[in-house]
């Protein structure tokens, strides 16, 4: 058996996925500040070369499909963190490690814009966020020794950290802001850690 074709068959739904999302954000833009509404799922398989079938076994809604790209950043939040140096400190890993996930590349003005504007679309980006607080929360616990189920420390400042990156996309969109979203996000990521972390598990 080829030890590949499992990751080569993972490789290949994320295209897809990716390629529906793509396009279905692609086609709301297009159809202007109404066109989550307007888009068809027939419409988004075409542009993404699959059938309406293919659609319907990656995803559920449109706002789903065009919020993909966000859910799959935030189930990366996590790793992310944990990725960074084991000696680096959690405020530095953790700008770092986001900056990283949620810059590269730049998220595109227009499609930030659509979703942060269209309130089915908005609902579903806060979902696509909150998914990265649980992974985070045991990351920030493992990296700081701390018990995420008997302190409070790593859910809260991992609730903080998604709560900085939906602020600093906000920030990021208003007219005549001329920075970069890796400037405003890190801006929004220093608010997060005014205080240092507790030294590891308190007392009930």
């Amino acid at each position: 058996m080829n030890d590949d074709a499992p990751d080569l068959r993972s490789r290949n739904r994320q295209a897809t996925r990716e390629a529906i999302s793509h396009a279905a954000l692609r086609l709301a833009i297009e159809q202007g500040p109404h066109g989550l509404a307007l888009v068809r799922v027939h419409d988004i398989a075409t542009a993404a070369g699959v059938s309406p079938r293919t659609y319907n076994n990656y995803f559920s809604s449109r706002a789903e499909a065009i919020c993909a790209f966000q859910a799959d950043q935030s189930t990366r939040a996590g790793q992310a963190l944990r990725s960074r140096p084991a000696g680096e400190p959690l405020d530095q890993a953790v700008i770092a490690a986001v900056i990283e996930l949620y810059t590269n590349p730049e998220p595109d003005r227009a499609g930030l814009r659509m979703i942060m504007s269209t309130p089915e679309l908005e609902g579903e980006a806060l979902k696509a966020f909150t998914m990265a607080e649980g992974p985070l929360a045991e990351a920030i616990a493992a990296r700081t020794g701390t018990d995420p189920g008997r302190d409070l420390f790593p859910a809260v400042t991992a609730a903080a950290i998604a709560g900085a990156i939906r602020v600093a996309g906000r920030h990021w969109l208003e007219p005549g802001n001329p920075e970069s979203f890796a400037t405003t996000l890190r801006r929004a990521l220093t608010c997060v850690f005014p205080t240092a972390p507790p030294q590891g598990p308190q007392d009930q």
